[in-house]
């Protein structure tokens, strides 16, 4: 029998506890240690609409990167959205666990997938932070090479490969060949990119600050979204869970995406 616990184990084994931010929250954030396994449903969000997905496909632990809960709540109850998605999970016996900021700087974390899915080489650590057990350095940001392009071809294949809708963009007036990464909200390591020698930078969530230093610096920078530069690691995440559990039933969810519209 596999349980929550054993899953929640095995996260750790991916994203160590120690390479979260000091703010975060992660692991299992609701739901009992003890509880069976057999089917596990993984996400960018616990949203309500992911915790109902979960429940019509009949499985026992939710698996996200985002927490379920982000502050410590006062109180729990239907009139918050967080208070909604913790009463469902529990009248259902239902777990939640998440890999937040310590999957962001995981070794095969959200950022080397977020630069496989942009086609990259040679991809490196900018900054390490420290050593994982296996001696393998892990911090946030990632770099990697491509084919020199034109900044507007890049645009056209970064929304091919991410699948998003649309793209907020300063050029830096050159053309793209040494990306940096950082999904999510990372439009504070401009400088950290420009230093390393990148030309163009990727990431979500940018300021319009960050926008203006970045085309002062001479850099391309482009930000596709906080969904969509983030949700390459679910995929990842759940074969990496499908190959350690194969007695268990692991999938995507089918149904969860951006609720950013544009128009």
């Amino acid at each position: 029998m596999n349980t929550v616990g054993d899953v929640l184990e095995f996260l750790e084994t991916l994203a160590p506890r120690y390479m979260k931010m000091d703010w975060d929250h992660v692991g299992l954030l609701c739901g009992r240690s003890g509880r069976e396994v057999r089917r596990i449903l993984v996400a960018l969000d616990p949203f309500q609409d992911v915790c109902q997905e979960a429940a019509d496909w009949g499985a026992e632990l939710l698996v996200t990167h985002h927490p379920l809960i982000f502050q410590p709540p006062q109180s729990i109850t239907d009139d918050t959205s967080v208070g909604r998605c913790i009463l469902f999970l529990a009248a259902r016996d239902m777990a939640a666990i998440n890999a937040h900021t310590n999957l962001d700087c995981a070794p095969g974390g959200v950022n080397d997938c977020l630069a496989g899915a942009l086609g990259l080489e040679e991809t490196v650590l900018l900054n390490p932070s420290g050593t994982d057990g296996q001696g393998r350095p892990w911090g946030l940001l990632r770099a990697g090479r491509r084919e020199p392009v034109s900044l507007e071809a890049f645009l056209e294949q970064v929304k091919q490969r991410l699948g998003c809708p649309g793209l907020r963009y300063v050029s830096g007036g050159r053309p793209v060949c040494r990306v940096a990464v950082g999904g999510g909200a990372c439009g504070d390591g401009v400088r950290e990119a420009f230093d390393a020698g990148c030309d163009t930078f990727v990431t979500a969530d940018v300021k319009y600050n960050q926008f203006w230093d970045a085309r002062d610096l001479g850099m391309n920078l482009i930000d596709a979204g906080h969904f969509w530069t983030e949700n390459p690691v679910c995929a990842t995440l759940a074969e990496k869970l499908q190959g350690q559990f194969p007695q268990i039933l692991v999938k995507v969810s089918e149904h969860h995406t951006d609720c950013i519209i544009f128009c």
